[in-house]
């Protein structure tokens, strides 16, 4: 008995199952000594309907409790190859249900018609219960925030980063994010993803709070009148920029208020550095440090070291040897530092730290996915992410994040419009978080890695460079965690050089080098093969990995009476680097057998 899925079969709409069901509904129906309570209970026809789209792979058998097939394996085999048979398709028993169901393979490119005579070889049987298809379903991740309808930047098809895909394997839970900016102002939709931080801002005069640091980084406005920064300054409100950008990443979700975070399960560790005309490189590199783990002299230890810093902030000039020393100790100690292009619309390589060796650097695009049109650009550029754009017409093509009212001082909570490479930003420190709670062995190297090589080409245009393109959360975190669902699955390696097998001789080898990958293979790595063979019980099937270690997939088996091999196997390879030559080797262990491999992949 095989207990991996069939690479044989195709996603049928379930209406062609349906059709074929729903005519005989009464028979299914007077069925009534099942195999369990799921199975007595009788199968109305509105259960053979289904919701436009969805598709169905198998068939589910239920076999009424007096047969044979409903309790062994052996027996539910050979019946489904018997009305294969009689059906003129090949169907191929997959496994035993918990509720003692049979699931069936359909085989390969079913029409209506095909569909509708196995299902009628089935319903024509005394001893079978019932016939439903095995439908393919998705995890309804969409929020139920208030606001989430206008965060385009999160789930629209042309431009948006592809979250709601991500949430289906993780929500960021585990991870700290320290967003080293203005610090934090109270809001209702992002306190409960707080965790403590500290205030690194050592000059008063920049600070606005009457003090220098101390471990409160409450946000007390960085209002500013004319004259005070440069003297042709002009007067500027608080910008709030520190709980705008904490939002993006981690805003309480499906709270029925506000807005969604990207790494909603996720912690913010807020670290303020900028105040009034903004902050000097001593604090943010002191910031660098404590909140990657490392020492700042009398400054309490952190206790929540953060895996991962976003720094929506810069300046013009190169990338000093201070602070690029602090990147690399913050990297050095596990945490990736995800950075600002900067909203200049110049080469990044003119601006700090985007400028900087070992961060992430990150450009921003528009509702339409071109760079948008502040944005720096350039080859020190590794990412595009939504920023943004306010338009003569629109506001609401801004990034939505929450916010406060108080044009100086706090007042009422808010959520507002903003767009910039800041707002950028936050998106991939979101995505990040994302990743480390998917994978917590990720490597900040293999991190930026993972999020170029799982990236999508712009939607639009970039003219000056936009790195490897944009960050799309629902590939790249499917591709670390070894998940690979619906069309923004893993990546698949493919070899279809047909390869003979010897009648009962050696065993033969096919090649497939795997590249561009991040880190160890998945624990649930896929591994499809399509043989065409006499006799599939003399077949056996090894992985092979790149350093030789050898994964049994199948074993010759007297029992095994079907003929091709077309199935999907399941492999826990975590312990084996992902990039390299992988084989499959097959071998025939008996005489009188004529087959080949036809082709076989590997799904990431």
């Amino acid at each position: 008995m095989r207990t991996s899925a069939s690479t044989r079969r195709k996603l049928i709409s379930v209406a062609a199952v349906s059709a074929a069901l729903f005519t005989a509904a009464t028979t299914v129906a007077v069925a009534q000594d099942a195999v369990s309570p799921q199975a007595a209970a009788p199968v109305p026809a509105a259960q053979t309907e289904a919701a436009p789209g969805t598709t169905a792979e198998r068939l589910i058998v239920g076999y009424k409790s007096g047969a044979s097939e409903a309790k062994s394996n052996k027996a539910a085999e050979a019946d489904a190859a018997a009305k294969g048979k009689e059906a003129g398709e090949d169907l191929d028993f997959q496994r035993r249900l918990g509720s003692g169901a049979a699931l069936v393979d359909l085989g390969e490119k079913l029409t209506k018609a095909d569909v509708a005579d196995v299902v009628a070889e089935y319903q024509a049987d005394p001893q079978v219960a019932y016939v439903v298809p095995d439908r393919l379903n998705k995890p309804l991740a969409t929020p139920n925030d208030t606001e989430y309808s206008k965060q385009w930047d999160l789930f629209e098809t042309t431009a948006g980063m592809r979250v709601p895909g991500a949430w289906d394997v993780t929500t960021g839970s585990g991870v700290t994010v320290a967003v080293i900016d203005t610090g934090y102002v109270t809001h209702s939709d992002l306190g409960a993803n707080i965790v403590a931080g500290y205030d690194f801002i050592s000059d008063t005069a920049v600070s606005n709070d009457g003090n220098g640091r101390d471990s409160n980084p409450a946000d007390t406005g960085d209002w500013t009148t004319d004259g005070q920064c440069a003297s042709d300054w002009t007067a500027t409100t608080s910008s709030w920029h520190g709980t705008h950008v904490a939002g993006t990443i981690a805003a309480v979700t499906n709270n029925s208020k506000g807005v969604a975070g990207i790494a909603y399960g996720a912690k913010v560790s807020p670290v303020r550095v900028l105040g009034q005309c903004g902050g000097y490189d001593s604090d943010i590199i002191d910031a660098i440090t404590w909140a990657s783990g490392g020492t700042v002299s009398g400054v309490p230890a952190n206790a929540n070291v953060a895996k991962v810093i976003n720094m929506s902030l810069g300046g013009g000039g190169a990338c000093s040897a201070a602070t690029q020393s602090a990147i690399n100790a913050a990297v050095n100690r596990g945490t990736t530092v995800v950075v600002a292009a900067g909203n200049e619309n110049q080469n990044a390589s003119n601006s700090n730290p985007a400028n900087c060796n070992n961060v992430i650097t990150v450009a921003a695009t528009d509702r339409a996915g071109n760079r948008a049109n502040y944005s720096n650009y350039g080859s020190v550029v590794d990412i595009a992410a939504p920023g943004g754009e306010m338009t003569a017409t629109s506001s609401t093509d801004g990034i939505l994040s929450t916010l406060n009212s108080g044009s100086q001082g706090p007042s009422s909570e808010s959520y507002e419009y903003y767009q910039g490479t800041s707002m950028a930003t936050p998106h991939i420190a979101g995505l990040v978080a994302l990743m480390k709670s998917a994978n917590a062995s990720l490597t900040p190297a293999q991190i930026e890695s993972a999020i170029k090589t799982n990236s999508r080409a712009l939607p639009g245009t970039c003219s000056g460079g936009c790195g490897a393109g944009l960050a799309d959360a629902a590939k790249t975190v499917q591709a670390v965690s070894g998940s690979s669902g619906g069309s923004t699955g893993g990546t698949t390696f493919t070899s279809t050089s047909a390869v003979s097998i010897p009648d009962n001789g050696s065993a033969i080898e096919s090649s497939i080098a795997v590249s561009g990958r991040s880190g160890n293979a998945p624990s649930a790595l896929q591994v499809g093969v399509d043989i065409t063979h006499t006799y599939r019980g003399d077949l056996v099937i090894d992985l092979v990995a790149p350093d030789g270690s050898t994964y049994r997939l199948k074993s010759a088996s007297s029992s095994d009476s079907a003929d091709n091999v077309n199935t999907t196997y399941t492999v826990n390879a975590s312990s084996e680097t992902a990039n390299g030559t992988w084989k499959l080797r097959v071998q025939d262990t008996a005489a009188q057998d004529t087959g080949k491999l036809n082709s076989w992949k590997l799904t990431f």
